[in-house]
């Protein structure tokens, strides 16, 4: 969750920055957070801490985030 919510906060804050550079490091943090997130994830399923059911839409929501997240960097 910590990593999911950050992925977020890194979002919200690389848009509120005026400069491309500074808007990119935002962007950039905040899809690695997010592939944190879906790796965490894929570890609890992996280790029967989660139901498989939760990787199914969180790795969908996860790839759609990341893919986001690239487009704005660039």
């Amino acid at each position: 969750m910590a990593s999911a919510k950050s992925a977020c906060l890194n979002a919200a804050e690389g848009a509120g920055r005026v400069t491309r550079a500074d808007k990119a490091r935002s962007f950039t943090i905040a899809r690695a957070e997010a592939c944190e997130a879906c790796a965490a994830v894929e570890i609890a399923v992996a280790a029967g801490d989660a139901d498989a059911a939760a990787l199914e839409g969180g790795a969908a929501l996860g790839d759609r985030f990341v893919a986001m997240m690239t487009a704005l960097i660039r």
